[in-house]
């Protein structure tokens, strides 16, 4: 079958000031075909979809040469269009969903007048008309209650329901091809798996071709035709997808696949002897009180942790996994009194800390740190990096400026940064090189515990590799134990001893690793190892096991009311497992379906407003 190209891209560089950032790539899309642009950060893709779209002046670049044409009638020269010209193009024959919808969606416009801007201006539809087919679109993408999300804002909704916006949005116009970049990295999994189902199946309905970029070899297993691999600039391989992944030819190609993590394939990390733990939880919870504005009735509260307990000891990394909005973060935050927990107690290294007020507890912090998600935004752009990772040991100890040069390389040292990076600023290093800072400014109070909340999500996955590598290496040389958070579920299982999983603000299913991964017994566990992309082609199209449906539990409950908590049972050594409880409804049998804010999409502020008239 001839490949008929929809997009050619004929040796494009790019360049950002002096900087060459794209080297004279090569490349063409054919109609209705998924071709995946894969590599390291600092790899040219995200600057190549600029380019593709013009849009990369904006960002301070320009195309140094080569052609990209959109075949059709007529064929377009898109690197010699006006920016007048490509007006008519963007959105309307070529559009792009971005990785983070909530930055890419105006905060102060409605979600339907959003959508309907781009349906005006490329179709010319009255305001009337651009209305009706907003809603259309929305139900297209399958977003719950379509007419009522039109008069909704950014803010009201989940990331997976801001994402199937921005689909909305990208493909409301049927343009001939689709640019999504980093679509799903910030989603959980099954968010994930839901949002790539829904544009292959789009895809087959319309026939636009996809550039697909991302870092998650899964993901391109599961949706790429053909695959282009880009390393600092260059094309490095191009293939189908099932040859890339079978028999990759480039040694870059190689190390990539070799870095991706898969579910199954780790040695399980031995339990730890029992040890009196460095973290104990016991009935912990978080709850927002929600206003009713001006009808009846008394307060809600939003139950954000429901009651968790659970223990690290010694040395120990306990991973912690759940969909968005199921109370990780917020769990984090209370053990680590960022946020007063509602009830329960949190001690460390046998001490309460619950009820400690600040001054108490500025002594304690150093002994639990936490490294964040996203290191360029937890680091102060204007502090060198001396200044920034000796920064909570100059707190605690008033070091001098000599004690602060010798502390700094030896931590720069440890985290396997140059001495010489002290005199550095933020913006000088890498997404990988920033986390590993984040990490030395942890522990540059030798703490007792690490909080990792979500901190390796948005690398690529050889920098993903030698940031948890590190953490590996450390654990075993300084004995730190680790609360590590992630939605990479394959990473979870390299890294963790024992494994939590939370749902619906409470822990489902607690255990060894493998126990809980590889025998899961919890019907969530279940659909949550199910959604996981495996990075193997030739089980895309493999059925999935039918899994029960499940009701998620109210979170929003009238003031004084709280969740009915699950009561756990071992079902193995060591392996916790919720106990089904029909009058909690907290499970729902194989006719029940997803509700509640999590499922429908709603954000807890919205899932309030949505239960005002049924409490």
């Amino acid at each position: 079958m001839t490949r008929i190209p929809l997009l050619s891209v004929e040796n494009l560089r790019l360049n950002f000031g002096s900087f060459e950032a794209v080297k004279g790539i090569t490349f063409d899309i054919a109609k209705g075909e998924t071709v995946a642009l894969v590599g390291e950060s600092g790899s040219g893709k995200s600057a190549t979809a600029l380019a593709l779209l013009r849009l990369i002046e904006r960002e301070g670049g320009h195309i140094a040469g080569g052609s990209v044409t959109l075949h059709g009638t007529p064929d377009l020269q898109l690197s010699a269009l006006s920016d007048r010209q490509m007006q008519q193009v963007r959105g309307n024959r070529v559009s792009m969903i971005f990785q983070e919808p909530m930055t890419a969606l105006n905060p102060v416009m409605t979600l339907g007048d959003q959508v309907a801007e781009v349906l005006r201006l490329h179709q010319g539809l009255d305001a009337t008309q651009a209305r009706a087919a907003t809603r259309e679109a929305f139900e297209r993408v399958k977003i719950p209650e379509a007419e009522r999300r039109l008069d909704q804002f950014p803010h009201e909704l989940s990331g997976g329901l801001r994402q199937r916006v921005m689909i909305a949005m990208a493909l409301a116009c049927r343009p001939d091809l689709l640019i999504a970049d980093e679509p799903t990295t910030a989603l959980d999994v099954t968010t994930q798996a839901e949002i790539l189902a829904l544009i292959r199946q789009l895809q087959d309905e319309i026939g636009t071709a996809v550039l697909f970029i991302t870092h998650d070899m899964g993901v391109v297993a599961n949706i790429a035709d053909r695959v282009v691999v880009l390393k600092r600039g260059d094309k490095v391989e191009e293939g189908p997808v099932a040859d890339i992944f079978i028999r990759p030819q480039a040694a870059y190609t190689q190390q990539l696949m070799a870095a991706t993590p898969k579910l199954g394939s780790g040695a399980p990390k031995p339990l730890l002897r029992p040890a009196a733990p460095v973290l104990e939880v016991e009935n912990l919870a978080v709850r927002f009180p929600v206003r009713r504005g001006l009808l009846p009735g008394g307060h809600l509260d939003y139950h954000a942790v429901g009651g968790v307990s659970l223990s690290i000891a010694p040395g120990e990394t306990l991973g912690l996994v759940g969909e968005s909005g199921c109370g990780k973060s917020t769990l984090a935050r209370a053990v680590l009194r960022l946020i007063d927990p509602s009830q329960g107690r949190v001690r460390l290294e046998g001490r309460e800390i619950t009820g400690l007020d600040a001054a108490e507890m500025r002594p304690l912090r150093q002994r639990a740190q936490m490294v964040f998600q996203d290191p360029f935004a937890s680091l102060n752009p204007r502090m060198s990096v001396r200044d920034l990772i000796t920064e909570p040991a100059h707190i605690h100890h008033r070091l001098s400026r000599r004690d602060r040069r010798a502390l700094a390389a030896e931590l720069l040292e440890k985290v396997g940064l140059e001495p010489a990076a002290a005199d550095r600023f933020p913006h000088q290093f890498s997404g990988g090189q920033r986390q590993r800072l984040c990490i030395a400014r942890a522990l540059s109070v030798r703490p007792a515990l690490i909080v990792a909340d979500e901190s390796v999500s948005a690398l690529d996955v050889s920098v993903a590799r030698q940031v948890t590598d590190l953490m590996a290496r450390l654990q075993a040389e300084d004995g730190v134990s680790f609360l590590f958070i992630s939605h990479d579920i394959a990473v979870v299982e390299r890294v963790s001893h024992r494994v939590a999983v939370m749902w619906g603000g409470q822990i489902v299913e607690t255990g060894p690793t493998e126990a809980v991964l590889h025998n899961p017994q919890h019907p969530y566990t279940q659909r949550l190892l199910a959604a996981v992309p495996v990075a193997d082609p030739s089980r895309r199209d493999a059925p999935r096991p039918a899994l029960p449906a499940l009701q998620a539990p109210k979170l929003l409950l009238p003031a004084g009311q709280a969740p009915v908590r699950a009561q756990m049972t071992e079902v193995s050594a060591g392996h916790f497992v919720a106990v089904q409880d029909p009058a909690s409804a907290l499970l729902a049998g194989a006719s029940g379906h997803m509700a509640g804010a999590a499922a429908q999409g709603d954000s807890p502020q919205a899932a309030a407003k949505d239960r005002f008239e049924q409490v």
